[in-house]
C-alpha cells in the first residue's frame, strides 16, 4: 500500500513538473527570444526531457508494482489512449529539442544570434499543441481510473 502511494505521488509530482517546464517554454516563446531566452529554453527542455523519462519510469513502476496490477492497465482502453498521447507528445518534442540545441550552438558561435521569427512561431505552435495533448492525458487518466475497461 505504501509503495503504491509513493509511486502515485512521484508520478503526479513529475507530471506537474513536466507541465511547469512546458508552460515555461510556451511563455518564453511568446515574446522576443533573446540570448537569455535561448539559454533558458535549452535548460528547460533538458529538464523537460528528464522529467518525461522519470515520469515514464514511475508510470511503468505503477503498472508492475502498483495495487491495481498489470491486468487492470492491459485491458483498459483509456490507459492505451493515455500512453498514445504521451508517445505523441514525446515525438512532437523532438523538433523543439533539436531546434533549441541549434539555437544554443549558434549563440555560442555568434553572441548576436537571434532565432528567426518563423522558427520561433513554429516552435511556439508545437509547444502549445503539446500542452493540448498533455491536457488530453489528464482527461484520459481520469477516465482510466474511473471507467476501467468498460
Amino acid at each position: 500500500m505504501l509503495t503504491d502511494l509513493l509511486l502515485a505521488s512521484l508520478h503526479h509530482l513529475l507530471f506537474f513538473g513536466l507541465i511547469a517546464m512546458l508552460v515555461s517554454e510556451a511563455v518564453l516563446l511568446r515574446g522576443t527570444v533573446d540570448t537569455a531566452a535561448v539559454q533558458r529554453l535549452a535548460k528547460l527542455d533538458a529538464g523537460y526531457g528528464m522529467a518525461a523519462g522519470l515520469l515514464l519510469a514511475a508510470g511503468l513502476a505503477r503498472v508492475f508494482y502498483g495495487i491495481k496490477g498489470y491486468d487492470f492497465y492491459l485491458h483498459n482502453p483509456w490507459f492505451h489512449a493515455k500512453i498514445g498521447c504521451f508517445v505523441l507528445v514525446g515525438l512532437l518534442s523532438i523538433l523543439p529539442t533539436i531546434r533549441f540545441a541549434r539555437w544554443r550552438r549558434a549563440l555560442r558561435a555568434d553572441a548576436s544570434f537571434a532565432p528567426p521569427a518563423g522558427e520561433v512561431a513554429t516552435m511556439a505552435g508545437i509547444v502549445r499543441f503539446e500542452l493540448i495533448l498533455v491536457a488530453a492525458i489528464l482527461v484520459f487518466a481520469a477516465m482510466m481510473a474511473r471507467f476501467g475497461g468498460f
